[in-house]
């Protein structure tokens, strides 16, 4: 075959080859943080999977193809370095907002509402806490730290709402604050209070009250005291990686969050909620303004 007639042939076939379909773009793989956080995320046990946050996933990830996703279960120190590290594209589904997370992370629209934080309390030793409760049944917390009568078990480097967080940075009483950490940390406070380890935990009520059934403990025996100041719901939000891919992938949760929180999480939640009709119509303005 004559050189020209070999160009011409090479020409076409690169053009051809031109025209066809390349490789698909390798898509980025978003790490989904989960903590063992009842009843929002259950690891293990007869309910493992069946959380409201469990359910989720597999409904927001489906709706986000421009992702490999990948679920890694950390505890909260882990998820919180990971959060933090600008080489690592992850996102946790279950962060209250606070000023010193919003300095490293980013943040979804308001997501889920769960009844706020409060105390937990063994229904025998109320007498405790009687002096500090007021006409509306709400405990003040300060003054009760102040006080130096009772011990209370918290988690270590959780928030528990702008309103405790203050309470507890500014208690001039730090001793009686009893941190625990590990997976489980509320159930096995839980029991540490049965022991008069101390005398009340902080806690959200719907978790306290998984733990409490899971360990036996009957729930006739406890108490929950919700805390002056303290509204009666909190806001949970998706936080991601504070980095141009988790900005590109919080567009995409924000759009998908704005259907799902209505249509799906909402049910979900109230499934665990010991007053569940109440929350259901509480539910109803959950996401009006100024919540967004």
């Amino acid at each position: 075959m004559p050189v020209s007639g070999c160009r011409v042939r090479v020409l076409l076939i690169a053009t051809l080859l031109a025209w066809l379909p390349g490789p698909a773009h390798a898509r980025d793989t978003l790490m989904w943080l989960l903590r063992d956080f009842p009843p929002l995320t259950i690891f293990t046990g007869p309910l493992a999977g069946q959380g409201a946050i469990d359910k989720l996933m597999p409904e927001l990830t489906a709706r986000m193809p421009e992702y490999d996703h990948q679920i890694m279960h950390v505890n909260r120190a882990r998820g919180t370095q990971m959060l933090n590290d600008p080489t690592v594209f992850a996102c946790d589904p279950t962060l209250l907002w606070t000023p010193e997370r919003d300095r490293t992370m980013l943040f979804s629209i308001p997501s889920y509402a769960t009844p706020s934080n409060g105390v937990t309390i063994e229904r025998h030793q109320r007498a405790l806490f009687t002096p500090f409760i007021d006409a509306d049944g709400r405990l003040d917390l300060a003054e009760l730290l102040a006080s130096d009568s009772v011990d209370v078990g918290i988690v270590g480097e959780r928030s528990y709402g702008s309103v405790i967080d203050k309470v507890l940075r500014e208690t001039t009483r730090p001793k009686r604050l009893i941190l625990h950490y590990g997976n489980t940390a509320v159930g096995s406070m839980l029991e540490m209070e049965r022991l008069d380890r101390f005398q009340a935990i902080i806690s959200y009520w719907p978790e306290a009250r998984f733990h409490a059934q899971a360990r036996g403990i009957p729930l006739e025996d406890l108490e929950f005291l919700p805390v002056k100041g303290v509204p009666k719901y909190q806001f949970a939000h998706i936080a991601c990686s504070k980095t141009e891919k988790g900005r590109a992938a919080m567009e995409i949760i924000n759009r998908e969050m704005r259907v799902l929180r209505v249509t799906r999480l909402i049910d979900f939640y109230a499934e665990w909620m010991a007053k569940k009709e109440e929350y259901l119509h509480d539910a109803q303005s959950f996401f009006d303004e100024p919540h967004n």
